[in-house]
């Protein structure tokens, strides 16, 4: 496709009309591969350009974005050099290379997402933004309370300090038919910000708790739902503009606060 004004690629992906997409570029808000765009003769080709409103892309339609529930024993990883089965495995779309956000670790289970926008994977994994990930963890024995006010305390590990954002009691998940219960005595809902290597079984290890069911249910505005245990589904526009909402106001909270410009002094 030829390359049109940046004004008609906004108005016909419906982000504004043309007159308040205007406006936009004169803000530096849209830009084209990174790069603002204040000019009003800007152009860009849709087909090979990347054009973003603060960010954002505004065409997401060369994108794809799963939900996958990963069952134990999965890698999540793109390739696996022993050539162990991955969580790519698990949804052969074909045609388009997807890779996880995040990770996940392979006696672990539950929701990863998988997608070609490196952008939102950036948004939603890097530490400096802290997007909340929400697990479901099974331990043995019951916790008093002093040991979940240990958990969001938190302890130091191996020079990391390692803790969860928020902690409470939960529930046993729902057993499908045909499942066995999973082996715990007691459940726990923990929310990490932080994304440490293993940090929920090394913060529980070093309080004396032994994991024995760790599932990630919650991803950012996404929840797990009823997906059962290797299946995916993909994701709606909805949904995709809730991960990419949630990942810019992480952003702009992680950004610093921009100091006011200092009054001119006359000599």
């Amino acid at each position: 496709m030829a390359t049109e004004r940046l004004q008609k690629i906004l108005s016909n992906a419906g982000v504004a009309s043309r007159r308040a997409a205007e406006d936009l570029i004169l803000e530096g808000r849209v830009a084209v591969n990174g790069q603002p765009q204040r000019a009003l003769g800007a152009r860009a080709d849709i087909d090979t350009d990347e054009v973003t409103l603060d960010g954002v892309p505004v065409t997401r339609g060369r994108y794809r974005y799963f939900a996958l529930n990963k069952p134990l024993g999965i890698i999540t990883t793109a390739h696996d050099e022993m050539g162990r089965e991955t969580v790519l495995d698990l949804v052969p779309i074909g045609g388009v290379q997807l890779h996880p956000v995040g990770r996940l670790d392979r006696d672990s289970e539950g929701l990863v997402i998988l997608t070609n926008d490196g952008h939102l994977t950036d948004l939603l994994t890097h530490p400096r933004y802290g997007i909340a990930k929400e697990y479901l963890v099974g331990i043995a024995g019951t916790p008093a309370r002093r040991d979940l006010e240990r958990i969001v305390r938190g302890v130091e590990v191996e020079g990391e300090r390692l803790k969860a954002d928020s902690v409470s009691i939960g529930a046993a998940p729902a057993l499908r038919p045909g499942e066995e219960a999973p082996p715990a005595g007691a459940w726990l809902i923990l929310v990490l910000r932080q994304g440490r290597n293993r940090e929920i079984r090394r913060l529980m290890t070093a309080l004396g708790m032994e994991v024995r069911v760790l599932r990630r249910v919650r991803v950012g505005p996404l929840h797990i739902g009823e997906l059962g245990s290797g299946a995916f589904r993909e994701l709606s526009d909805a949904e995709v503009g809730a991960l990419y909402s949630a990942g810019k106001a992480a952003e702009q909270q992680a950004e610093p606060p921009r100091q006011p410009k200092r009054p001119a002094h006359g000599g």
